[in-house]
């Protein structure tokens, strides 16, 4: 028998009835709720799991709001763990469903379990104060003239805290300063480290290894996996311990999370800040780590060299962003491709020159540090300059990449011009970035987690299109994984949808393609939400058009008592808190707002959805995936604009129902829902509702006859 075959023999596997009763009438969680309601899709939900891993199958499980999901994947996954020694890994797309999962629902699960069960909330490097780094920046207190009360309150922090996470700071400071003193792999000295014994980083890893449940972000666990797939393997730690069993949470947002985790960008302020640490010069003095490196090194003394290739990087970056700029002209964005190619030409010939500069910048600093003998090498200089260096090159690496394009097909090239502030008539207001992104992370999905991983449980509560889970298997990879493996299923929302929601769309709207759309959104806005008196959360799929809405609703209701907010205006966790906590107000908000926002009760009794969230077709990297699937002989509007949209529009819809007491209604000003082929799609992905074709005045009747009838 293979030592495979004897692992496998000595799994304990989980009775799915036997889990089920934790969470059945007169079992362990009706004891610990009043308002327990036993939950039949909870429950399927949870055995479906269990025999997941069981099976080491791969799902993608749907679940409506409501379910309960939390219980029905943690309940089988703390189980596991126990009777088997393994861990097994939650990932999710936010903050918020990380910390109710840690500080609420694990708790509450060891309760219904009756037994301890070791968790842990595993964040990335960068959360974590590095006290070697602390000590250093506070010897350059000169450095940081405008905040010195920043750091001396940060130090101060750093000898009572017990985790050293960023998250238990409450006073204000720079992005610029905190990266100076956190946690990072290239910097890290090891054992070496003086502050060893009282590193928060180390801390967390050696608590992480004797947890049985590790709750991380998809970001987090996307960096572990990359680790194992370029060479820690899968028995050993790498970012996390060693693990067999995934659970994605919020599933959904998996193939974005994954695309932005493999994409390299590379700016101006990136590459400058780098060479600031290293080489500085301020009115008639010169500083950085260069200059302590030097002096206890053998190397000759090479300054002037550095100094004059510190100048080439930034006349160079100077010349591409000139040229970059032209480039762009009046676009916001612009892809690399056969069509502007001949146009990109100068700038990836500067790319070219920038890399090879820094390359040589780089390669003058290390002869440096090969000149200084190993006992020198304990300075924290020393290591900050390695991890400088290293950064460095994979800049130079990525900029060089560009003029490599045409051998790397699955890669899109593009570049974007960023605003710098909000006033836009400085001279100038722009800066660019330069981006290289993964067309497809399928291959790698499958490569990196589904074929070493035992089980991998996909769930949330929008993963189907039109009744089927094609998308969702083909873009994230499963449809790679055997056939036997996969194991798709639906467990619907217990809420009653079709008695508390109204789904409603004028048909004396115009087009969105009108140049009369904008003015009748406006007024449209504001009638709805004085039939909501307030109450409403307003979705965009264009800040421009959000700042207009708002700046006209504003002008119509200011009497009203009607506290008016928009995304942009304040942090993104203060206006949720001021939008739940304030049952008359509205939040006016774009892009990330459509998902995972949870305000329940009367705060959100009404969702408008201004347009039908199609991706424009300008943004580089659908645009590359468009062409892709064109390629290949499909339709990219069916295959990916209309999957994307729909995805989309039903976290937008789920907004309004978070428990089943609330009711309201969803208003969408996109008539194309009603009058395209392609209508039908969005709305058979929703739950069954009342619904309403009508003149607008009809349905802000009906909204206030709704949402009224009980004052």
């Amino acid at each position: 028998m293979s030592e495979e075959e004897s692992e496998y023999k000595i799994t304990q596997l989980l009775v799915p009835e036997e889990m089920a009763q934790y969470i059945s009438k007169g079992g362990p969680l009706s004891k610990q709720s009043e308002n327990f309601e036993e939950r039949k899709s909870q429950i399927e939900l949870l055995k479906n799991i269990t025999d997941a891993f069981n099976k080491n199958q791969i799902t993608a499980f749907e679940a409506g709001t409501g379910v309960g999901k939390s219980f029905a994947y943690l309940i089988p996954s703390m189980v596991w763990a126990l009777s088997n020694d393994e861990k097994v890994v939650i990932s999710t797309g936010t903050i918020n469903l990380q910390q109710q999962l840690s500080e609420k629902d694990v708790p509450l699960a060891e309760k219904i379990l009756g037994k301890k069960v070791k968790a842990i909330l595993l964040k990335g490097r960068q959360n974590f104060i590095c006290l070697r780094r602390l000590q250093d920046v506070s010897a350059e207190r000169d450095l940081f003239n405008t905040e010195l009360d920043s750091l001396d309150r940060i130090v101060e922090w750093s000898k009572k805290t017990k985790t050293g996470s960023r998250s238990e700071l409450t006073l204000d400071f720079t992005e610029s300063l905190w990266s100076r003193i956190c946690s990072e792999s290239d910097a890290c000295m090891g054992m070496r480290c003086p502050f060893r014994e009282r590193c928060f980083i180390m801390r967390a890893r050696e608590e992480a290894e004797s947890c049985n449940i590790l709750i991380v972000n998809h970001h987090l666990l996307f960096a572990d996996i990359e680790a194992r797939m370029y060479g820690a393997g899968y028995e050993d730690t790498a970012v996390l311990p060693a693990y067999k069993r995934i659970v994605f949470d919020e599933a959904h947002g998996i193939e974005s999370a994954a695309t932005s985790f493999f994409s390299e960008s590379v700016n101006r302020f990136k590459i400058l800040k780098q060479l600031n640490l290293l080489y500085r010069q301020r009115k008639s003095s010169i500083a950085g780590y260069i200059f302590t490196l030097q002096a206890i090194s053998e190397t000759p003394d090479i300054t002037e060299n550095i100094s004059a290739a510190v100048s080439e990087i930034k006349n160079n970056i100077l010349n591409l962003e000139i040229a970059a700029l032209d480039l762009l002209h009046d676009n916001f964005t612009m892809k690399l491709d056969r069509m502007t190619q001949a146009s990109f030409s100068p700038v990836i010939s500067l790319l070219l020159t920038l890399g090879n500069s820094i390359m040589s910048f780089t390669g003058c600093v290390r002869s440096i540090m090969e000149g200084i003998d190993e006992e020198y090498q304990k300075e924290g200089a020393y290591w900050e300059t390695k991890s400088i260096l290293h950064h460095l090159e994979d800049t130079a690496n990525a900029c060089k990449n560009f003029s490599v394009w045409e051998e790397k097909p699955e890669t899109v090239f593009w570049i974007q011009k960023q605003r710098l502030s909000v006033e836009s008539d400085q001279e100038n207001p722009y800066y660019v970035v330069f981006t290289q992104t993964p067309l497809d992370i399928s291959k790698m999905m499958n490569a990196g987690v589904y074929e070493p991983m035992s089980s991998v449980i996909n769930t949330s509560a929008t993963l189907q299109i039109q009744n089927t889970f094609d998308y969702f298997l083909k873009r994230t990879g499963i449809s790679f994984a055997e056939p036997e493996r996969i194991k798709t299923a639906v467990f619907n929302s217990p809420f009653p949808y079709d008695k508390n929601v109204l789904l409603a769309v004028p048909d004396d709207i115009p087009f969105p393609q009108s140049l009369e759309f904008q003015g009748a959104v406006n007024m449209a806005v504001v009638k709805l939400i004085k039939a909501a008196k307030g109450r409403t959360l307003v979705l965009f799929t264009s800040y421009e058009s959000m700042k207009a809405t708002f700046l006209a609703t504003k002008s119509y209701i200011y009497d009203m008592g009607i506290e008016l907010m928009k995304q942009g205006d304040d942090d993104r966790f203060r206006l949720l808190d001021k939008f739940k906590y304030d049952d008359s107000s509205v939040l006016f908000a774009t892009d990330s707002f459509w998902q995972g926002i949870d305000v329940p009760g009367n705060s959100l009794s009404q969702v408008i959805i201004v347009k039908l969230p199609f991706t424009v077709p300008n943004d580089p990297v659908f645009s590359a995936r468009c062409e892709l699937i064109e390629k290949r002989g499909g339709s990219s509007f069916a295959e990916l604009s209309i999957p994307e949209a729909i995805i989309k529009f039903r976290q937008g819809f789920g907004r309004l129902v978070r428990r089943s007491s609330d009711k309201g209604a969803v208003v969408v000003l996109d008539k194309r829902i009603c009058t395209k082929p392609y209508g039908k799609k969005f709305f058979d992905s929703l739950p069954e509702t009342k619904k309403i074709y009508t003149h607008l005045d009809e349905i802000v009747e009906e909204v206030s006859s709704l949402l009224n009838s009980d004052e």
